[in-house]
């Protein structure tokens, strides 16, 4: 009996791996099941499914010059007319009508300005569309004043994750 491409046949589980299970045919040739066409749904580990030894029913996907054979499980099933082997997918379910989805047109980023200000900037964000905070004239020394503090507090707010996430030796430093 020879293998022909699309044809069901019996066959008996002899070895396992981690990618599949090969599969002694009928006229004594060996083909592989690989992992994704043992069942219909997610096989994490083909040993949860099948067995050295299992006698099982196979058809035969492809026959290579160089004598592999690629068997399928799954597609030796029947299945009534209609049914789907697996449930549908969101990205399984044809086009989308226009308008729904990534060809909407311009992004919200593109529409320019928003009204009443628009926030973001230094500020923050702005609550009740009110402009930007108004600032305050500062000299020099004041603005180096607070640059320091602003810098000393990052400083030591840094010491203390590092030193954090360090861990057991060597944690504390003086």
């Amino acid at each position: 009996m020879s293998i022909e491409v699309g044809s069901k046949v019996q066959g008996k589980v002899t070895g396992i791996t981690n990618f599949g299970a090969f599969v002694e045919l009928p006229n004594g040739k060996t083909g592989l099941v690989h992992i994704s066409e043992v069942a219909d749904s997610y096989v994490k580990d083909i040993n949860d499914v099948l067995t050295v030894g299992q006698e099982i029913t196979v058809k035969v996907l492809s026959v290579e010059n160089d004598g592999k054979i690629g068997l399928s499980i799954k597609k030796a099933v029947d299945r009534p007319e209609g049914e789907r082997p697996r449930p549908a997918r969101q990205f399984d379910r044809g086009p989308r009508p226009a308008g729904q989805g990534f060809d909407k047109g311009p992004r919200s980023f593109d529409k320019g300005p928003r009204p009443g200000g628009g926030g973001g900037g230094r500020g923050g964000f702005n609550k009740g569309g009110r402009g930007p905070a108004p600032r305050k004239e500062q000299t020099f020394d004041t603005l180096m004043s607070s640059f320091l503090k602003d810098s000393e507090d990052r400083l030591a707010t840094l010491k203390r994750q590092t030193d954090s996430k360090r861990g057991g030796r060597g944690a504390k430093r003086q």
